[in-house]
């Protein structure tokens, strides 16, 4: 006999977040702005409180906060490791935001570089995993190819991007989901086509982090960024990468500071009370993982501890999001004049996020965002800095379009206002 597995427990997640009790004219708010940073835990806001209180110190000293910071510290590189299944802590590193560290990575990596050297980009990215590699052809002479979006669905080119990627490519930098439209990549191939060709690849899970497991020891990819603030932790920026290539690439550094990995690619002092509250906001996901730990056993054999838990965790909020996302995809489709952008079939939603990029006829999407947001519901307008994706849909001009992005602390009743709120908006 087979059994179901349990939803998430919607009214225990939800009182972990302090933000979701704001109200707007006497009514809750809606938070639908999530692919911009989600809502944090009521433990990050104590862990951060609780370091300033009694923790806060530079490192390495010989003092008892000091010493406290650097235990944190360690917590930290280790249960992002878990988070992201790396096999060594020291494959971590923490920076502002993933723009800042993928500047710092492809200037390491263009030192290695020659003229006519290709890297490979993707129409479908976030200007974060487009605009610094481009940089390097200016700066090195190397030649940037940028791969083909399938517009009619909003996915990759995928036989553009495998035939752009060949012998003197260099890197392969793409995006595991995309933060516009949701659209996931097939990155487990991209990165086998880059690691045939002898290239690096560098992945951005900015977007898909919050919403399902990561591991890139099973994807075999050499670099993997993501932010924190993505996934219900402080505004902090992570970098994955491969011990040896994080050891033998050049970092741009202080000369005092240490050769090793991960300090050589964190410069400056750390953001220490964040990155406390990023160790709490991963015991949250780990406790809501405890819960479904049993369910997702097989699906994660050779884990245990913590890594099991934050994986299963992923697992259930991504079963969770799925009917949420068909719930709103479904509603979508039946207002009148509204065009969504990537694929809406039931079938297709394993494809995607449950993030939804939609204009309607007759309203700008600021106009959109404007009505939602005076009642209460929060949604983001315009190219979120995916700005070849919105210029290859024709879109750019217009003002983008309107991006609903769904969280695991969202509910089917926020999915039904939202809708009424967009038909009585069109007047439908």
């Amino acid at each position: 006999m087979t059994t179901t597995r349990p939803a998430l427990d919607l009214s225990a997640v939800r009182t972990h977040f302090p933000a979701l009790g704001l109200e707007q004219d006497g009514q809750p708010v809606v938070y639908l702005d999530n692919p911009g940073g989600t809502q944090v835990p009521q433990a990050c806001i104590d862990a951060i409180a609780q370091y300033l209180a009694s923790t806060n110190a530079n490192t390495a000293g010989a003092f008892l906060t000091s010493q406290r910071t650097d235990a944190m510290l360690a917590e930290a590189h280790a249960a992002m490791a878990d988070f992201l299944n790396a096999a060594d802590p020291r494959e971590i590193a923490f920076g502002a935001n993933m723009t800042t560290l993928t500047f710092a990575v492809s200037r390491a990596i263009g030192r290695t570089l020659q003229a006519g050297d290709e890297i490979v980009v993707t129409a479908l990215d976030h200007d974060a995993n487009v605009a610094p590699w481009q940089a390097l052809a200016e700066e090195r002479g190397v030649v940037v190819r940028m791969a083909e979006v399938d517009t009619a669905t909003c996915t990759l080119d995928m036989p553009d991007l495998r035939e752009k990627i060949n012998e003197r490519t260099k890197v392969v930098a793409v995006g595991y989901a995309s933060n516009a439209v949701g659209m996931i990549n097939d990155v487990a191939t991209i990165v086998r086509w880059a690691r045939d060709a002898g290239a690096l690849s560098y992945l951005d899970a900015v977007h898909y982090a919050p919403h399902a497991p990561i591991d890139v020891q099973a994807l075999g990819c050499d670099f993997l960024v993501c932010s924190a603030y993505k996934f219900f932790a402080p505004h902090l920026g992570i970098l994955y990468g491969r011990l040896p290539l994080l050891e033998r690439l050049p970092a741009y550094k202080v000369r005092p500071a240490s050769d090793e990995p991960p300090v050589k690619w964190e410069t400056g002092t750390l953001n220490h009370e964040c990155l406390a509250g990023l160790v709490a906001t991963l015991d949250y996901l780990a406790t809501l993982g405890r819960a479904h730990t049993d369910e997702d056993a097989a699906a994660f054999t050779g884990m245990s501890g913590r890594r099991r838990e934050l994986h299963a965790a992923l697992a259930a909020i991504q079963r969770y999001e799925r009917g949420l996302a068909g719930r709103l995809l479904a509603g979508l489709r039946a207002l009148p004049g509204a065009t969504i952008y990537g694929l809406v079939a039931e079938d297709d939603l394993p494809r995607r996020v449950p993030t939804v990029a939609l204009t309607i006829a007759g309203h700008t999407p600021r106009e959109l965002a404007e009505a939602l947001g005076r009642r209460g519901i929060f949604c983001w307008d315009g190219n979120y800095y995916a700005l070849t994706l919105m210029e290859r849909l024709g879109l750019e001009p217009t003002g983008g379009a309107l991006r609903i992005g769904l969280a695991h602390y969202n509910t089917a009743a926020e999915v039904d206002r939202l809708l009424a709120a967009l038909r009585e908006i069109v007047g439908a």
